[in-house]
């Protein structure tokens, strides 16, 4: 296959896959989860696939009609031009064998990475062939589609097989080769099922049919519609190759002499020469195709992959920034430090309860729907004013004294207006509660994200903000215990209840007119007025109460009960490092110097290839 590659052709793409392979040597796919441009292979059982790889490479694969292929095989083809005619490299777990002249070698290698017997892993195998007689390719062989287990194979063999090759061929990144025989019913064909599931547009798909030479007389004209993109049109299409068979290995048939016998065929084939005409049949125009294909996937992927190593090095970076250095070991170092990282976390929770700082969700939007709950409930309970008759006589019964029928009391307004209020006390106590737990998980999650690399700093400052806010809330119920005491008063200026009452009614009354009111039928109005009033006071009096000594005055006592810090002697104690910090730190610069030499090599690639 050598001479028919054109030298033009493979300067133009040898760049293109030796960048590929440089990013994978880095480790970018496996290590940092970045897809390349891959052409992966899939095929049913004995479809073909050992055979076509074998053409391509130029090495005997093992055969079989069981599963041979058991783990990913990724194949690298390279083309070299020095004293070395053929040399191959079996790479897994991290060791590497130098093959002689077949692949003897890689059933004990799947042996180790799958399991003796027939199990299935989706660990890679890496296969490269440097050869004279090769193009420039790598490809990855995955496990054939099996239908039905066999002796030694586990019962879910069929599943296994199809998730790992939904793992590789649902990447945008990777173009799927399907394996195809011509001697059997296509449209059945799982493998082309699965691509077409992926790739519903045919764009990253294209065929090769094999066993041209095993299809029933009188079907030719059927199998070349087929190869022609006639019957289930792939953007990439189709191409035919004939192998070696089983008969020619066991005749010791050279691969070079397989190549002619195979072009004979076309050649002198009546319906399928026009497919050597056209450069859709045999294994060098396979190689051709796949490697063009690959390039002009590359070409399209390229821009996106930097892009992708651009944003990953810029996470990194921005990572490590926050725990790039660690504290000095010196004292006075240290307590520099600590003043630092400390008036940081002082100014960050200054901002937090400022607004100015959002962490998770805004502060001050679930502290505004808690307070417009609590005035929902208090303009709730205007309502019930609205026919106090019935429970006006009674009071006036139960509260009579000396004076005489028809005289009304005020203490049974008095007494109205008290339960009323006695009945928001529960209420607003748990309107406090809530106040706590949403300012103590904002304090306690800017704790974390300031001192999460220093375990002592950082327990004792969650020490110290449970302690504060435990001590602020007893003084926010002290002074709303006050505050209902206060309303327990009934007291509001004379020109305010006029006011309110008359904003309630259809007639202006004045204070000339009170004894109108001081019947019991006229008390829905007058009791109403004061609740509005009340509630006036009370639907921002409470909350101002929570905000001020929950959030304001706790604020301020944190910061400066944290200042404190620096005058105990055990600085160094506070800046003791989590012991997962320099394992991080470790991880960041290796993802780091990965990146970084992705990005190295994808420069270089755009300034020599401009």
């Amino acid at each position: 296959m050598g001479g028919e590659i054109l030298k033009h052709l493979e300067e133009n793409i040898c760049p293109f896959i030796d960048l590929i392979d440089k990013l994978r040597l880095v480790g970018i796919q496996k290590d940092l989860n970045i897809s390349l441009p891959t052409i992966v292979v899939i095929g049913d059982q004995s479809s073909g696939k050992s055979s076509v790889l074998e053409g391509l490479s130029g090495v005997a694969l093992p055969r079989g009609s069981g599963i041979v292929t058991r783990c990913p095989l990724e194949l690298k083809l390279r083309k070299v031009t020095d004293a070395i005619s053929w040399k191959a490299t079996l790479s897994y777990h991290l060791k590497k064998t130098e093959l002689v002249n077949s692949l003897a070698g890689n059933s004990a290698s799947q042996n180790q990475v799958a399991g003796n017997g027939a199990g299935i892993s989706d660990e890679l195998i890496t296969l490269e062939i440097n050869s004279s007689d090769v193009c420039d390719l790598t490809l990855i062989d995955l496990p054939g589609i099996a239908r039905v287990p066999v002796k030694g194979q586990p019962l879910d063999i069929g599943s296994k097989i199809k998730t790992l090759i939904m793992k590789y061929i649902r990447k945008p990144e990777t173009l799927n080769m399907v394996v195809v025989p011509c001697n059997i019913d296509i449209a059945t064909t799982e493998a082309l099922k699965m691509a077409q599931e992926v790739d519903p547009e045919g764009t990253r798909t294209f065929a090769v049919l094999t066993k041209p030479d095993l299809i029933d007389k009188g079907t030719e004209g059927n199998v070349l519609a087929i190869a022609q993109n006639k019957v289930i049109p792939l953007r990439k299409g189709y191409i035919m190759v004939k192998c070696r068979g089983q008969q020619q290995i066991d005749e010791n048939i050279s691969l070079e002499e397989a190549s002619q016998m195979e072009r004979d065929f076309f050649k002198k084939h009546k319906q399928f020469r026009r497919l050597l005409t056209d450069n859709k049949a045999t294994l060098s125009c396979l190689a051709v195709e796949l490697t063009v294909h690959l390039v002009n996937h590359i070409k399209k992927s390229l821009p996106l992959l930097d892009e992708e190593v651009k944003k990953q090095l810029s996470e990194v970076r921005n990572e490590i920034k926050k725990i790039e250095c660690g504290p000095p070991l010196d004292t006075q170092g240290a307590k520099q430090y600590l003043i630092k990282i400390l008036s940081e976390f002082n100014e960050k929770i200054k901002f937090l309860s400022l607004g100015e700082l959002i962490i998770e969700d805004n502060l001050f939007t679930q502290l505004r729907k808690e307070y417009k709950k609590w005035n929902d409930h208090l303009n709730k309970i205007i309502s019930s004013f609205n026919n106090p008759t019935g429970k006006v006589k009674e009071q006036i019964v139960n509260n009579r004294g000396r004076e005489l029928s028809g005289f009304s009391s005020y203490r049974v307004f008095e007494s109205l207006l008290q339960d009323h209020v006695n009945q928001l006390k529960d209420p607003a106590f748990v309107l406090l509660n809530t106040v706590k737990d949403i300012v103590l998980k904002q304090f306690l999650c800017l704790s974390t994200e300031c001192f999460q690399r220093y375990p002592n700093l950082l327990k004792i400052t969650v020490d110290k903000i449970d302690q504060i806010q435990a001590s602020q809330q007893n003084k926010a119920e002290e002074r709303i215990m006050e505050q209902f005491e206060m309303e327990n008063m009934i007291c509001t200026q004379d020109d305010i209840f006029f006011k309110t009452l008359n904003e309630n009614g259809n007639i202006t009354f004045s204070e000339a007119q009170l004894p109108i009111y001081d019947i019991a039928s006229k008390y829905s109005d007058m009791l109403k007025a004061y609740y509005k009033i009340m509630v006036q006071r009370m639907a921002d009096q409470v909350p101002m109460l929570t905000r001020y000594f929950m959030l304001k005055e706790a604020v301020q006592l944190v910061c400066n009960d944290m200042l404190t810090l620096l005058e105990e002697a055990d600085v160094r104690g506070f800046l003791n490092e989590d012991t997962d910090v320099s394992r991080k730190r470790g991880e960041l610069q290796a993802r780091l110097e990965c990146l970084a030499i992705a990005q190295n090599e994808i420069c270089q690639f755009f300034s020599g290839n401009k």
